[in-house]
């Protein structure tokens, strides 16, 4: 086996973090473009835009009915849409917005039942949508416990929209590896990243039995995941505000840390005792980090890491030793 480029004793300390764009609404995910620019998401209801040259725009839904979205995931289809994971009070989806604020629905009730708050959104290189919704429970804060296990994955292909796998314990962010042999998840509150093998045709996939490949404890709460072209699987969690690493031989370390330990321990009793309620999850603490919720690989070397969060108005960035791994959405513009 080819020996992993990362030392194991890599490390970034906060100060070396660098401030990449500032005036965003809760920025949970961001997408790099292979053009230098961002796309995050905007609290809002729409997507912040990140020129190459640093200029902030903003581009918000138009809804007649009232109603308030809350974009979590986003996702730049291969046509040029926009698409974002409703992650709303009551209802869920997966929605498209264009530029100038236009508002479409792709999909809102899966097996005739309406989507709860949806998480997160990708299209992969075949043209099969990915989604994945955290909880059915309404509120969601019911199943920030290591009990509740009702969250799935779910693709729109050729069969049209159906769930692939399902009862994981709060669906978060997913990831292909390299070689595409593998689905890769982050359960949230079950504290776990797990894999699933992909098998089926490229363009109707299915998935096969769960794996763990990292159970994390305290208040390490995995959210957002990418890989990079070794193997690393690079992972983000809320609450402890760490980025973790995952090395290709199953060992684990801390890469990036601002943890408040009053309040680690406050969330990691709250998971054990299923007690944990809305607020204790819209604060830091007193970290920086402001809930680090997501890390995408850019730059003309793909070893710009950008990050991504939950209660902070800025993208922070560093730079990684090896390369990520490019993802389908990379050479794709914004229609």
């Amino acid at each position: 086996m080819t020996p992993y480029s990362v030392p194991g004793d890599f490390h970034v300390p906060f100060d070396n973090l660098h401030v990449t764009a500032r005036g965003l609404l809760r920025p949970e995910c961001v997408l790099a473009l292979d053009d230098g620019s961002l796309v995050a998401a905007h609290g809002r209801g729409g997507y912040s835009f990140i020129s190459s040259t640093g200029d902030v725009t903003h581009h918000l839904a138009h809804s007649e009915t009232g109603r308030r979205y809350v974009p979590n995931g986003i996702a730049l289809a291969p046509d040029g849409r926009m698409l974002f994971a409703d992650l709303g009070e009551r209802y869920g989806g997966i929605f498209s917005l264009d530029r100038d604020g236009r508002l479409e629905t792709v999909l809102d009730a899966i097996d005739g039942v309406a989507l709860p708050p949806s998480n997160f959104v990708m299209v992969d290189e075949h043209d099969v949508l990915w989604f994945t919704v955290s909880t059915r429970n309404i509120p969601r804060s019911r199943s920030w416990n290591h009990e509740v296990r009702d969250g799935f994955i779910g693709v729109i292909d050729g069969n049209g929209a159906r769930i692939v796998a399902d009862h994981l314990g709060y669906t978060n962010e997913i990831a292909f590896s390299a070689d595409r042999r593998w689905v890769y998840v982050n359960e949230t509150y079950a504290q776990r990243i797990s894999r699933f093998p992909l098998m089926g045709r490229a363009d109707k996939p299915q998935l096969g039995s769960r794996g763990t490949v990292a159970q994390l404890h305290d208040a390490d709460l995995p959210d957002g995941l990418a890989f990079d072209i070794e193997g690393g699987l690079w992972v983000t969690c809320i609450a402890s505000n760490k980025v973790l690493l995952v090395r290709p031989d199953g060992g684990v370390q801390t890469v990036v840390e601002d943890s408040d330990p009053v309040h680690v321990s406050r969330i990691a009793t709250g998971i054990r005792e299923s007690s944990l309620a809305h607020a204790d999850m819209q604060t830091p603490g007193k970290s920086r980090l402001g809930n680090v919720s997501s890390i995408a690989f850019g730059g003309p070397d793909m070893r710009t890491a950008y990050l991504g969060c939950l209660l902070d108005e800025c993208i922070r960035s560093f730079r990684s030793p090896v390369p990520g791994l490019p993802l389908p959405h990379r050479g794709r513009r914004i229609r």
